[in-house]
């Protein structure tokens, strides 16, 4: 048999890039502490996101998913460990309680996402040299690493909004390449004064609980939490969930402003698509980026349209969770693994009347079906976007 060109390199690929399976989670939310508590509140439309007044954080009221301020995540050497910190652990923690997973061995990598990491340290100590390399994310990553002993040096991703995509999508090109075996993929991010005054700058909140998608929506809400998904290529994990592809692009648009048009979004969807082997019909549904401003939700609308994926059931998390930053593309790609699992897609809380100049087809009450395969999206300041496709 003769092979040429696009088809011998397919055969290529497949035969040199192994199968990469979702072998554990955990998503840690004011809402829970685990993923099954968090998608049960879910599934009550149950939202953690309240009215809060802290002047610490703001003078005046603001909306927000937070953890209460005197809350702990983990019990041993409290006082070593930022508060960003504890959630990574804490999340790493539970995600690996269950499974046979090595830590230790060279073959297991660490991924950390975040944007802000422990910057609330800034608005407690003294700026100096010292401070300085305490709240680096690699003074962090090493604390992590160091507390479950793995050997591998831990990878940092901090990409804007789209940081915990971005992470799955590094951890499954590592996995593909042969480097390893098994990676854990974890994130987190807690809200402080410099965050919410540096979106209130932005006028970007919204004073109520957001509304993704609808017409009356007027900005987000911040949330804190964590997020830890374990990805593996061992067979043994072969009727799990897959990671079947993913994909980045970056519009060029403006430092906080995204693209007008969607099509820099639609591009690495369409990247993330032909990666795992799907096309627009195949997907199921779509787990958006969603923030509920006027101009990200306006551009997801116009990159959906632009790949065939308007008739598609599509949700956002964001009335459930707020805006959880660097932890969002973890905590919302495994509440939709859960989903898939459970074919029970959730409603986007808050949404009532379509709000986006090209229609979509938003899930405004829980959705039940048979579901194979979900699109997870995410876009962010400087104009990154990520898409990437999970599936049975």
């Amino acid at each position: 048999m003769r092979l040429y060109g696009s088809n011998f390199k397919q055969l290529f690929i497949e035969m040199i890039e192994p199968d990469v399976f979702v072998v554990a989670d955990n998503v840690l939310t004011p809402l829970g502490k685990t993923t099954a508590e968090n998608f049960f509140k879910l599934r009550q439309n149950i939202s953690a996101v309240k009215q809060h007044r802290d002047i610490n954080i703001s003078p005046k009221p603001f909306y927000a998913s937070l953890f209460n301020s005197d809350e702990y995540f983990i019990t041993s050497n409290i006082h070593e460990y930022t508060k960003f910190e504890q959630l990574l652990i804490a999340s790493i923690d539970d995600a690996l309680k269950n499974i046979s997973i090595d830590v230790r061995d060279n073959k297991t990598a660490l991924i950390i996402s975040s944007t802000k990491g422990s910057i609330s340290l800034l608005e407690t100590e003294t700026f100096n040299s010292a401070l300085k390399t305490r709240i680096a994310l690699s003074t962090s990553a090493k604390l992590v690493a160091e507390y479950f002993g793995f050997t591998s040096e831990p990878v940092i991703v901090s990409n804007a909004c789209i940081s915990g995509v971005l992470a799955i999508i590094t951890g499954m090109r590592l996995l593909r390449s042969g480097q390893y075996e098994n990676v854990v993929i974890t994130g987190a991010d807690v809200i402080t004064k410099f965050i919410l005054s540096g979106f209130e700058s932005f006028q970007a909140l919204s004073p109520q609980i957001c509304k993704p998608f609808d017409r009356s929506r007027d900005g987000l809400n911040l949330g804190e939490g964590a997020g830890t998904i374990i990805l593996s290529t061992n067979k043994k994990y072969s009727n799990n969930i897959k990671v079947k592809g993913g994909s980045v692009s970056n519009d060029a648009n403006h430092i906080s402003g995204p693209s007008r048009t969607g099509e820099e979004l639609a591009y690495a969807i369409k990247k993330a698509m032909h990666d795992a082997k799907v096309s627009a019909g195949d997907i199921d549904f779509i787990s958006a980026h969603g923030t509920a401003t006027v101009y990200n939700d306006e551009m997801e609308a116009n990159a959906f349209h632009l790949t065939g994926l308007q008739s598609i059931p599509v949700n956002s998390l964001k009335g459930y969770y707020g805006h959880t930053l660097g932890a969002a593309g973890l905590i919302e790609s495994i509440i939709s693994i859960q989903s898939i699992k459970e074919n029970l897609v959730l409603p986007t809380l808050g949404f009532r009347d379509m709000g986006a100049t090209n229609p979509l087809n938003i899930c405004a009450s829980p959705l039940q079906g048979n579901f194979n395969n979900c699109l997870k999206t995410a876009s962010g300041f400087g104009g990154c976007n990520a898409a990437v496709v999970f599936g049975k």
